[in-house]
C-alpha cells in the first residue's frame, strides 16, 4: 500500500495547474466569507449577539497558522485574478465568465476602505473598531458607504458563487445538492445584510452624547491624524491597484501586437476548414474566436477531456504538453500517444492539421439545452467489462440466425445479472458487454455490485449452457475484468444516434484486464482498486503484478479461477455489515 502511494502521489502532483491553487485558495477565502457572513446574520439578535459571534470569527481568523494560510490565499488568489486576465485572449465564452473575473477584480478596490480602516488601524495604531464603530462612521457619517458595503457583500459573494459552480457541476452529486445550494446562497447573504441594517438602526437609535463617549474613544477610532495616515495609505492603494490593472491591459495588447508580428499559423479542422490565428491562440481558443464548434464540457480548464484533437502528420513541432495536460490525458488513457492532445491546452507555434475527437455537437446550443447530467458529468464508477469466448468458432458451422440467437441468450444472461446487482448494461460490443456500477450508489456499494455481478453471471451462464447442452459442442465460457475509477459520463455520438456511456481510464483498464483472463487463464480479473474499495481481505483472492497495455505503470490485479466463488465473498461483507 505504501508503495502504491508513493507511485501515486507524483501523479497526483501532475494534476496541479495554476487553476486548482486559484481554486484552493477562492475556498479559503470564501470559507471566510461565509463565517463573516454568518457573524452579520447574528445582528439581526442584538448588538450583544454582533459582539459575541465577531470574538470568536477573529478568534479563530487571527490565529497565527490560519492568519498565514488566510493572507497567503488571499494574496494569490488576486494575483492569479490579474494573471487570468492578461492570460485569457478569448473572452467569448459565456457570460457568467468574464462576469466572475470582472466581479472579483472589482474587489480589492471595493473593500480596501474596510480593510484599512479596520484591520490595518488595528496594527499600526492599535485601533479597536468592532460593529459599533463601523455602524457609526456608514449608517451617521458616511451613509454612502452603507450601500457600498451592501454591494461589495453582494460582489464577493456572486463571485464566491460562480466559482463553486464551476467546480461542482461536474461533480457526480451536484444534481440532488443544487436546490439545498441554492438556497444556502439566497438565505446566507440576504440574512448578512438584514443583520448589518438592523445592527446599524440600532446604532442611530442608540445615538447620543454619552453613546459616542463610550464608542467613540481614541483607543477605538484613532486621532484626526491617525485617520489622515489610513486614509493616504487607501488613496495610495487604489492608485497602485488601478495602475497595475491598466498595466497587465497594456501588457495585453502589447502582447498581442507581438503575436501579430511574430506571424499567424494556419489551423486545418479535418473537414475543410482552415482558419489562421496569432500565434500564441490554443485551438479551443481559435476555435471561438472563429466561430467553429468545438466540444468542451468544462469551458477550456482542463477538467475533463472532451475537447480532446488528434493531429495529423509529425507532432515532434509541437510543443510539450504541461503537468495538467499530461495528467488529464494519462487519466483517459491517451498519455502514451503523442498524436492525442487538449485543445484547450495546446497553442501551436506551426502550421497544425488535425480532427477532434469528440464531435461539437456537445456544446454551443446544445449545452444550452441539454440535462447536464447527460452532457458530461465526472464521477466514480466501476466499469465490468465481459466478453464471450469463442464465438468466432461457434459460427463456424451454424447458420447466421442460430449463431445471433446464441449470442443474444449469453448478453441476455449478462444483463439480467448486471440489472439484478444494480447495474446498468451499456455498451454491446459483438458478444461483449460494458456495464456500469455506481451510477446511483458509492464506491463501496458498487465495487460490491459489481462482484457479486460477476458471480450471477456465471450462475446465469451455467445454467444457458445447460439449457444449449444439446446444441452446443463444448459449454460457453467468458472472461471478466472489473476496474473502478473516476470517469466522464454523458451523451456520445452524432445526432440522432447519440449513446450514453462512461469515458475515462478506468473503462480502458476494464476492457484490458477481460483480455487478460486468457493469458492468465481464469474468468475474472479484478483490479486491486476495487478489491480495497469494496473491503475484501488481503488474503482473499490471488495477487498478481501485470503490465496494462497503454500504461507505463504495472498494475496489481487479482485473478478469479471460478467466477462463481465471487458470489460468496460479497455475502461473507454483507453480513459482517449486517
Amino acid at each position: 500500500m505504501t508503495s502504491l502511494s508513493q507511485r501515486q502521489l507524483p501523479k497526483s502532483l501532475r494534476g496541479i495547474s495554476i487553476r486548482q491553487v486559484r481554486l484552493g485558495c477562492g475556498l479559503v477565502l470564501f470559507a471566510y466569507l461565509v463565517s463573516h457572513f454568518l457573524n452579520h446574520a447574528l445582528g439581526n439578535v442584538s448588538l450583544e449577539a454582533l459582539a459575541g459571534g465577531v470574538y470568536y470569527h477573529i478568534l479563530f481568523w487571527q490565529f497565527l497558522p490560519v492568519a498565514i494560510v488566510f493572507y497567503a490565499a488571499a494574496l494569490i488568489h488576486a494575483g492569479l485574478g490579474l494573471w487570468a486576465l492578461y492570460d485569457r485572449r478569448q473572452f467569448r465564452w459565456k457570460a457568467i465568465e468574464p462576469l466572475q473575473l470582472v466581479l472579483g477584480l472589482s474587489i480589492p478596490a471595493l473593500i480596501i476602505s474596510h480593510v484599512v480602516g479596520v484591520r490595518l488601524g488595528q496594527t499600526l495604531f492599535g485601533h479597536e473598531k468592532l460593529y459599533p464603530q463601523v455602524f457609526f462612521a456608514f449608517w451617521i457619517v458616511w451613509p454612502y458607504k452603507m450601500w457600498l458595503m451592501f454591494a461589495v457583500l453582494i460582489i464577493a459573494w456572486v463571485h464566491g458563487c460562480i466559482g463553486l459552480y464551476f467546480w461542482l457541476r461536474m461533480k457526480s452529486f451536484y444534481k440532488h445538492a443544487a436546490p439545498f445550494l441554492l438556497a444556502a446562497a439566497v438565505l446566507i447573504p440576504a440574512l448578512a445584510m438584514l443583520g448589518l441594517y438592523q445592527g446599524g438602526r440600532s446604532v442611530v437609535d442608540s445615538d447620543s452624547k454619552e453613546w459616542r463617549a463610550e464608542n467613540l474613544s481614541r483607543q477605538q477610532v484613532g486621532t484626526q491624524a491617525e485617520q489622515a495616515a489610513l486614509k493616504s495609505i487607501e488613496e495610495y492603494f487604489l492608485i497602485g491597484y488601478l495602475g497595475l490593472l491598466g498595466f497587465v491591459l497594456l501588457a495585453r495588447g502589447v502582447r498581442a501586437l507581438n503575436e501579430r508580428r511574430a506571424g499567424m499559423v494556419s489551423l486545418s479542422y479535418g473537414n475543410g476548414k482552415t482558419v489562421r490565428v496569432p500565434k500564441g491562440l490554443s485551438v479551443l481558443e481559435a476555435s471561438l474566436r472563429h466561430d467553429v464548434p468545438h466540444a468542451s464540457v468544462c469551458g477550456g480548464r482542463a477538467r475533463c477531456s472532451t475537447c480532446r484533437i488528434r493531429v495529423i502528420g509529425d507532432c515532434a513541432s509541437l510543443p510539450e504538453p504541461s503537468m495538467r495536460e499530461a495528467f488529464v490525458l494519462d487519466r483517459v488513457g491517451a498519455g502514451a500517444d503523442p498524436a492525442i492532445r487538449l485543445a484547450c491546452q495546446l497553442r501551436p507555434q506551426a502550421d497544425l492539421s488535425f480532427f477532434q475527437i469528440f464531435l461539437p455537437q456537445t456544446t454551443a446550443a446544445t449545452l444550452r439545452t441539454s440535462i447536464p447530467s447527460r452532457i458530461g458529468e465526472e464521477r466514480y464508477l466501476v466499469s465490468l467489462f465481459v466478453d464471450m469466448r469463442g464465438s468466432t468458432k461457434l459460427a463456424e458451422k451454424r447458420l447466421p440466425f442460430d449463431t445471433v440467437f446464441i449470442v443474444n441468450r449469453f448478453l441476455g444472461a449478462v444483463s439480467q445479472a448486471v440489472l439484478e446487482c444494480g447495474g446498468q448494461p451499456n455498451q454491446f460490443v459483438g458478444d461483449g458487454q460494458l456495464a456500469l456500477f455506481g451510477l446511483d450508489s458509492d464506491p463501496q456499494t458498487a465495487c460490491r455490485q459489481a462482484l457479486r455481478a460477476a458471480g450471477m453471471i456465471s450462475a446465469n451462464i451455467d445454467e444457458l449452457n445447460q439449457f444449449l447442452r444439446h446444441d452446443l459442442r463444448e459449454p460457453i465460457r467468458f472472461g471478466v475484468g472489473i476496474h473502478g475509477g473516476e470517469v466522464i459520463i454523458g451523451d456520445i455520438g452524432y445526432r440522432d444516434h447519440m449513446v450514453f456511456t462512461a469515458l475515462g481510464d478506468a473503462v480502458n483498464v476494464a476492457a484490458r484486464l477481460q483480455d487478460m483472463t486468457k493469458a492468465l487463464a481464469c474468468e475474472v480479473v479484478v483490479s486491486e482498486e476495487v478489491r480495497i474499495t469494496a473491503g475484501l481481505a488481503e488474503d482473499s483472492l490471488p495477487q498478481q503484478e501485470v503490465t496494462i497495455r497503454g500504461r507505463a505503470e504495472a498494475m496489481i490485479v487479482r485473478s478469479v479461477d471460478h467466477a462463481s466463488m465471487l458470489s460468496g465473498l460479497v455475502n461473507d461483507l454483507n453480513a459482517v455489515a449486517a
